[in-house]
């Protein structure tokens, strides 16, 4: 990086624009909004801080997103008084050469966060582990590559993939009734969504 001018620009240009989806995310982490917006403001200083590890073009989301990802980890481990066993501090660059430009994904987080999907499904989403709960919000809600989540997350793509279908599973089971309640039928068999197999 040239000059404050440069890193500046890079910073508004390619990091900032992802401040929503890092307060969804946060949120979802947090449960409680001044804990989201602090764990946002620690992610964009260190961002910043780290911006010359930080490629132009390449993934700034997800490069972002394992930088609040660690934030949380570290934070977390900070109030469990765990020994941390990985320096999650240290910023790895996220290069983004296989995929870009593929964001072309349905926009679910509007959906949740516009109250078209109604509260069941965010408590519902809310109501799962952490590791699944955050492997749902990368993919369905954020729209992240099992790649990406790999990167984001330090855990390999099957891991990733099993980790989704669990999540999947453990929500269909959450909201079943939810879904009877809303006219859904399990069109597996043409069997009603209540009725056993």
């Amino acid at each position: 990086m040239s000059t404050i001018s440069d890193k500046n620009k890079l910073f508004e240009k390619e990091l900032l624009p992802h401040i929503d989806s890092l307060k969804t995310f946060a949120f979802h982490l947090t449960y409680n909004e001044n804990d989201a917006d602090d764990l946002v403001q620690e992610t964009y200083m260190k961002a910043y801080r780290f911006i010359d590890k930080y490629i132009e073009g390449t993934n700034a989301k997800a490069w972002l997103f394992k930088i609040l990802k660690n934030a949380y980890i570290n934070e977390y481990r900070k109030k469990s008084k765990q020994p941390t066993k990985v320096d999650f501090e240290e910023i790895i660059s996220y290069h983004d050469s296989d995929e870009k430009g593929n964001t072309n994904y349905l926009d679910l987080r509007e959906e949740i966060f516009e109250n078209m999907m109604g509260d069941e499904v965010t408590t519902a989403i809310n109501k799962l582990p952490i590791d699944f709960r955050t492997v749902i919000l990368l993919c369905d809600i954020e729209g992240f590559t099992y790649e990406e989540i790999s990167k984001i997350i330090n855990v390999p793509i099957g891991t990733v993939r099993s980790r989704l279908f669990r999540a999947r599973n453990m929500l269909k089971e959450k909201l079943k009734e939810y879904a009877i309640s809303k006219g859904f039928r399990d069109v597996r068999g043409s069997k009603n969504i209540n009725e056993e197999e």
